[in-house]
């Protein structure tokens, strides 16, 4: 048999594709695209519904329970929120308008509250990208032991959000903490962490700190090593050093990851609930005894839960979702620029 018989004779595989065809046309000519050869009518339509169903009967399970879970809860917030609603009495809903929003908007409490997310989030995030880009930085050279310094960055995200805070909670005790004895051994006075503005505020941002610098010092480290070598290469050869490279080369390149967890963190800063409630203790919902500590999650517990008037509590929560848009359009809009520039 000749060469070109023999080609003939070989089944066509994805490699063996003309150019131009659309990917796994070869691989239908022998596959799940080609109705069976001899088989009925019926067997054939059976066939192309299977095709055209089967990916959508795959991904169904997640779409079904993100509606029940997700979709519907938001949208019946949504009707909360437009109504007066008490949790003692669900039955007994009264149309409301936009009442609740406006109520909301007039309230002090709810300026405050969220004017303290934006401090919380603050200084809390500058400081822990930072220091993750560093740890990312420093755990990017070859050390000994670098899977066990790796699974040690992950163990503070690991930690439930309640050992952490009781941790700190004790180490800013006004008295006996670790915190006021180191104060009081350098010569400062004192600190009463959970009183003051933003002495609570620090302490409730030191242990978000704590649990997320190394869950992003990972994510940096993992783009970090995707960046080519060349370029460091490079850089070196025109006489760039460590730290020239580092920023010339590699925050550059980190630029998308950066914005990435940038987003992250901010999303995360607008939810800010766990740390505040149990720092606060019995009073943890208030934010303080001042409401000097009380984010927009805890506003809403407050209003919630505590004080049973869910349908403002379900105007605060829509609140939440619009900030979280914005901070999503913005990151899109930044990101645009970012690949135009590149």
């Amino acid at each position: 048999m000749s060469s070109s018989k023999q080609a003939l004779a070989h089944p066509a595989s994805s490699a063996d594709a003309a150019p131009g065809d659309k990917p796994g046309a070869a691989g239908r000519a022998n596959g799940r695209g080609t109705p069976p050869p001899g088989s009925s009518s019926w067997r054939s339509r059976l066939y192309r519904w299977d095709m055209k169903a089967s990916p959508y009967a795959f991904i169904s399970p997640f779409f079904i329970v993100f509606g029940a879970f997700s979709l519907i809860p938001l949208l019946y917030t949504a009707w909360y929120s437009l109504h007066n609603v008490q949790l003692a009495n669900l039955d007994g809903q009264t149309w409301a308008g936009l009442d609740n929003y406006e109520n909301l908007l007039s309230s002090d409490f709810f300026w405050n509250a969220l004017w303290n997310t934006f401090t919380i989030g603050v200084i809390s995030t500058v400081p822990q990208l930072l220091m993750a880009i560093g740890l990312a930085h420093l755990l990017n050279y070859k050390l000994r032991g670098s899977t066990v310094w790796r699974v040690v960055m992950l163990t503070p995200y690991a930690t439930s959000v309640a050992a952490a805070t009781l941790v700190f909670v004790l180490l800013y005790s006004w008295d006996g903490g670790m915190i006021n004895w180191l104060l009081d051994f350098v010569g400062i006075d004192p600190v009463n962490w959970r009183e003051s503005d933003w002495g609570s505020q620090f302490a409730v941002s030191s242990i978000v700190i704590w649990r997320w610098t190394g869950y992003n010092a990972l994510i940096y480290l993992a783009a970090m090593q995707a960046i080519p070598v060349d370029l460091y290469e490079s850089a070196a050869i025109d006489g760039a050093n460590r730290w020239q490279q580092f920023i010339h080369v590699t925050i550059p390149q980190l630029r998308p990851t950066i914005l990435f967890t940038v987003v992250v963190s901010t999303i995360g800063a607008t939810q800010l609930f766990g740390e505040p409630l149990l720092f606060g203790g019995v009073s943890g919902s208030k934010g303080g005894s001042e409401h000097q500590y009380q984010t927009l999650g805890l506003y809403m517990y407050d209003q919630g839960w505590i004080i049973g008037n869910l349908g403002k509590a379900s105007a605060i929560a829509w609140s939440m979702f619009l900030i979280l848009l914005i901070v999503a359009v913005i990151q899109l809009l930044i990101s645009r620029r970012l690949r135009k520039s590149q």
